[in-house]
C-alpha cells in the first residue's frame, strides 16, 4: 500500500469515527430528552426539555466545534470533547452557553494573537493554539459537572441569581460562572499580559524578576487583563439573563454578576499563578535559551516542583475558585 492510499484510509477512518461518535451523541441526547419529557409528565414538578432547546443544544455545539477544528483552535479530540461539554452546558442554561461561547472565542483569538512572538517565548506553543481533549476537560469539566447538578436541582432553563428564593441553584450558577471567569482571566493574562507588558514578570511567591513564560510569573498588565477577562464573561452572563429570564422585576438585582465575574477572573489568575510557581516546574534550556516545563539535565531550575502540569494547575484553580467565590458572593449579594 502506498503512502497516498494509507492517507486516504486514515481520512476515511477518521470520517467514519466522527460519524459514529456524532450519531451516539445524538442518540444519547435524544434519550435524555425523552427521559426528561417522561419524568416531567409523571412527576409534574420537573421542567422538561423542550424540543427546540434539545435541537439547539445539539446543532449549535456541532457547528462551533467543527468551526474550531477547521480554524485549528481545537484538534480532533478537542473538538469531540468540546461537543460533549457544549451540549451539556447549552441544554442546562443559555446563560451558561453564552458564557462558555465567549470564553472559547476570546481565548482562541487571543491565543493566536502575536503567535510569532509567543512561538519564540514558549517551547510548547502550538500553531493556532490547538486544544486537545485534556485541555478542554480541564477547563470544562467543572462547568459541565455543575451544569448537570443544576439540571438535577432545577431542570433545564434560566433563573435569576437570587439567594433568598433559590439558594442552591443560585450557588451553582455562580459557581459555574466563577469557573469560566477563572479560566478566562488566566487565559487573558497569559496571552495578552506577556505581550503588552513592558516590564519583566515577577515570580508571585518571591517577587523576583523571571524570564517571560515562567509559570507563576505575573505583571500588573497581566492582572488587569485577568480582571477584564473575567468581567467580559460576567457581562455576557448578565446580558443573557436580561434576554431570557422573565421574572427579573421581582428578583434580586443581577448587576453584581458583572463584578463577580471580574473578581473571579482576577483571583483565578492569582491562584493559578501561585500554583504554577510552587507546583509546576519551570526551567531555562541553556542550549535554546527558552523556558521549558519539564526538568532535564540541561535545564537551569527557575521555580516550582514537577508535581502538576499546566492542565492540572488550570483544573485545580478552577475547582478552588468555583468552590470559594459563590460562598463569598452569598454574603454580599443584594436581597429583594
Amino acid at each position: 500500500m502506498t503512502d497516498f492510499d494509507d492517507n486516504i484510509c486514515k481520512r476515511y477512518l477518521s470520517m467514519i469515527t466522527n460519524i459514529v461518535i456524532l450519531s451516539l451523541i445524538i442518540c444519547i441526547s435524544l434519550v435524555l430528552w425523552i427521559v426528561s419529557m417522561t419524568a416531567g409528565t409523571y412527576y409534574g414538578n420537573l421542567r422538561p426539555i423542550s424540543p427546540w432547546r434539545w435541537l439547539f443544544s445539539v446543532v449549535v455545539p456541532v457547528l462551533i466545534s467543527s468551526n474550531g477544528f477547521k480554524k485549528k483552535s481545537l484538534d480532533h479530540s478537542g473538538a469531540l470533547g468540546g461537543l460533549v461539554v457544549g451540549f451539556i452546558i447549552t441544554i442546562a442554561n443559555f446563560s451558561f452557553f453564552t458564557s462558555l461561547l465567549m470564553f472559547f472565542i476570546s481565548s482562541s483569538i487571543l491565543t493566536k494573537w502575536k503567535g510569532e512572538i509567543k512561538k519564540r517565548q514558549d517551547s510548547e506553543y502550538k500553531e493556532g493554539g490547538q486544544r486537545n481533549w485534556v485541555q478542554v476537560f480541564c477547563n470544562g469539566a467543572v462547568p459541565t459537572e455543575l451544569a448537570l447538578l443544576y439540571m438535577i436541582e432545577n431542570g433545564p432553563g434560566e433563573i435569576p441569581i437570587d439567594f433568598s428564593r433559590q439558594h442552591t441553584a443560585s450557588w451553582m450558577c455562580l459557581s459555574l460562572l466563577a469557573s469560566l471567569a477563572c479560566s478566562a482571566g488566566d487565559t487573558w493574562a497569559s496571552e495578552v499580559g506577556t505581550i503588552l507588558s513592558k516590564s519583566p514578570p515577577r515570580l508571585i511567591t518571591t517577587w523576583e524578576k523571571v524570564p517571560v513564560g515562567t509559570n507563576g510569573g505575573v505583571t500588573m498588565v497581566g492582572f488587569a487583563c485577568s480582571l477584564l477577562g473575567g468581567t467580559f464573561v460576567g457581562i455576557t452572563y448578565y446580558l443573557t439573563q436580561l434576554v431570557f429570564v422573565n421574572d427579573l422585576d421581582i428578583s434580586a438585582p443581577q448587576w453584581p454578576i458583572i463584578a463577580f465575574g471580574g473578581l473571579a477572573g482576577l483571583l483565578g489568575s492569582v491562584v493559578d499563578s501561585y500554583l504554577g510557581a510552587t507546583m509546576q516546574f519551570t526551567g531555562l534550556d541553556e542550549n535554546t535559551g527558552m523556558v521549558i516545563n519539564n526538568p532535564t539535565h540541561k535545564a537551569k531550575h527557575i521555580a516550582g516542583k514537577p508535581i502538576l502540569d499546566n492542565n492540572g494547575v488550570n483544573l485545580f484553580s478552577s475547582i478552588l475558585i468555583a468552590l470559594l467565590l459563590p460562598t463569598v458572593a452569598w454574603g454580599f449579594w443584594p436581597r429583594e
